[in-house]
């Protein structure tokens, strides 16, 4: 829930701090504290103390945004130390040099550290990517970072925009728009991945590097119940690291298992019950009152249902999410959690704590199975594989999405490569449904070609290695970022506890996937934790919004006057005629009542990358100035 910047500059030194101060006027926070030495300067802007910081200490400029959950621990290994987390940074950047720093800490975080003598300039993020970091290097050998694009921009940064990002998010599905994790939406400013730290010393080349990856290891041959007792363990410690370091902790909660397991061992942990704030809606289809409710009963003290109905301003609300975040928003669900954090802060809660990560971690994505299916396939265990099918087709048939024996094969054959184990492919159907939307003078979307990481044998672990870090998680945790620093609140996400992690990516398929149902280890971990009819649900709602009813009525009619206008043109990204033949198609779908995929997923991308870009085209492009 706080921002910092940084500027190193081999010219105009006597300007740096000032800058640096420019920097931070635009990113949102009340409280200010800058450093500068040398030829840099370092600031930090947030709405209380704990949550980060700059200053100097041993010689250094040290900038935080985030907490170290494991100070306590640290400051006993290294001895005495001055309180407060710049003064730790400093010690064991003394000790152990940056990377060996970045090793030992756990949190969540964005680091920055310069030393005025020698002029090195170092950057660190933590393990998923929870807190962002980018970077911007000058002309004439000048270095700047910032949590937030717009601080890089306020140095007079061209506006140009990242061509490969624009249209990704026009003309392709979400899970594309973070394949390249160092890229950002604009040209001139790039994103430092997640586990990564770099540096750069006068005269030389920035240099990036990971400090931290996960690798294959044996999978745990413990029994189940034993292996659910450690994973109640860690959880726990996670939940209570980052639930005891604030003052008011707040909890979104949604009728899965993943908020309701942060909720209830946080509740645990505090020995009380906790303030629950949900999305819920008009519409019965997504709205999950009656599941939530069980939680609401056993562990919580107050709860806050933030209602949408099926008529709202959506072109309001998307012009000031995309003016919060400074660029395009991936997904409709984030409307939710942006008026969602509004009422939180309001209601003077410091801390939103939530369940992202656990669909990853727990093989609770419903794509996971054909991965788990391919798996089964490739050991040879053929009678598994049929029970498994069968189990799947019977609880989760879809009338849109079915499921049965010759789906699971054709799922298999089109997203997994049955000669290399452990090799995924991307579902390219899927991926290129729209790229005919995008203008080919403008970006060719035919020459794009996924990564798709292959640490590990197994099929699943490699799809939720994928969505850890290049598809479904990195752009919720952006959205979370952002929208929650914008009205001052800290946000934490247990599940991505690297100590978690790491057990998690040992545990056999088996033991997450059973009987067609995922999470299963996490069920059992959470016996006696959550109201047994949550633990043991299977169908789930998932974090879902009604928004095809939103691009309804008088949103249509404006969403077509957007697209025949003059400014949509000249964007020069769009194919005009393709979106508005797939609006009518959208009309026709909902119209109908049909059980037909309708196109909500890219209007929604369509109204996001029009509104960005009339912001940014509205600035004009500078030349760097610093």
């Amino acid at each position: 829930m706080s921002r910092i910047s940084g500027l190193v500059s081999p010219f105009d030194v006597a300007t740096v701090p000032a800058k640096v101060k420019s920097m931070l006027e635009v990113v949102p926070g009340s409280m200010v504290s800058c450093t500068n030495g040398g030829k840099g300067a370092l600031g930090w802007k947030g709405y209380r103390t704990g949550t980060g910081g700059a200053g100097t200490h041993e010689g250094l400029q040290v900038a935080i945004d985030g907490r170290i959950l494991n100070a306590r621990e640290l400051r006993t290994d290294i001895g005495d130390v001055p309180d407060g987390d710049l003064a730790l940074l400093a010690a064991l950047y003394r000790r152990h040099g940056f990377e060996g720093m970045l090793e030992r800490l756990i949190g969540d975080f964005a680091v920055a550290v310069y030393e005025p003598n020698d002029g090195v300039v170092s950057l660190g993020r933590d393990r998923f990517g929870v807190k962002p970091l980018y970077y911007s290097e000058l002309s004439g050998g000048g270095f700047a970072f910032s949590s937030q694009p717009r601080a890089l921009l306020a140095l007079g940064l061209r506006t140009d925009i990242n061509r490969g990002f624009a249209a990704r998010f026009v003309g392709l599905h979400y899970r594309t728009f973070d394949n390249a994790p160092e890229e950002s939406p604009y040209a001139n400013i790039r994103q430092l991945p997640a586990a990564h730290w770099g540096r750069l010393a006068p005269g030389g080349a920035w240099r990036c590097r990971p400090y931290w990856m996960l690798t294959p290891q044996p999978d745990w041959t413990d029994g189940e119940e034993s292996l659910a007792e450690r994973y109640r363990e860690l959880l726990m410690k996670s939940v209570s690291r980052r639930v005891n370091a604030v003052e008011r902790p707040a909890f979104t909660l949604s009728g899965g298992l993943d908020s309701s397991s942060v909720l209830c061992c946080s509740s645990v942990v505090q020995n009380r019950r906790q303030v629950a704030f949900s999305s819920v809606y008009v519409d019965p289809t997504y709205d999950e009152r009656e599941e939530i409710k069980d939680v609401v009963v056993e562990r919580v003290s107050e709860w806050v249902p933030v209602e949408l109905d099926d008529e709202i301003d959506i072109f309001a609300i998307v012009s000031d999410m995309v003016r919060v975040h400074d660029e395009p928003v991936a997904t409709a669900t984030w409307l939710s959690h942006h008026l969602l954090s509004r009422v939180v802060a309001e209601r003077g809660y410091t801390a939103l704590f939530g369940g992202l990560g656990g669909d990853e971690l727990n093989a609770g994505e419903y794509e996971y199975f054909p991965m788990y299916f391919a798996d089964l396939r490739v050991r040879g265990q053929e009678e598994l594989l049929a029970r498994e099918v069968d189990a799947w087709a019977r609880h989760h048939d879809h009338p849109i999405h079915r499921k049965n024996r010759q789906v699971a094969e054709q799922m298999m054959a089109g997203m997994v490569d049955l000669q290399k184990p452990g090799r995924c492919l991307p579902n390219l159907e899927r991926m290129l449904r729209y790229a005919d939307a995008v203008r080919e003078d403008y970006f060719d979307l035919g020459k794009f070609a996924p990564v798709m990481d292959t640490p590990f044998s197994s099929y699943l672990k490699n799809r939720t290695y994928q969505d850890m870090l290049r598809e479904t998680l990195p752009c919720c945790l952006r959205a979370e970022d952002r929208q929650c620093t914008a009205v001052g609140l800290e946000h934490f996400d247990p599940f991505l506890d690297h100590e978690l992690v790491e057990f998690m990516f040992r545990v056999p398929g088996s033991l997450q996937i059973r009987d067609g149902v995922t999470k299963q280890l996490l069920r059992t971990a959470m016996r006696g934790v959550l109201p047994e009819p949550t633990r043991a649900r299977i169908k789930k709602t998932g974090w879902n919004a009604p928004a095809h009813r939103w691009f309804g009525g008088p949103v249509l009619s404006a969403l077509r006057d957007m697209v025949a206008s003059q400014r949509f043109r000249n964007h020069g990204v769009f194919d005009p005629a393709r979106v508005l033949a797939l609006i009518d198609d959208h009309v026709r779908i909902v119209g109908s009542g049909t059980n037909q995929e309708n196109h909500m997923m890219f209007l929604w991308q369509v109204l996001n990358v029009s509104l960005w870009l009339d912001g940014v085209h509205a600035t004009p492009k500078s030349v760097e100035s610093a």
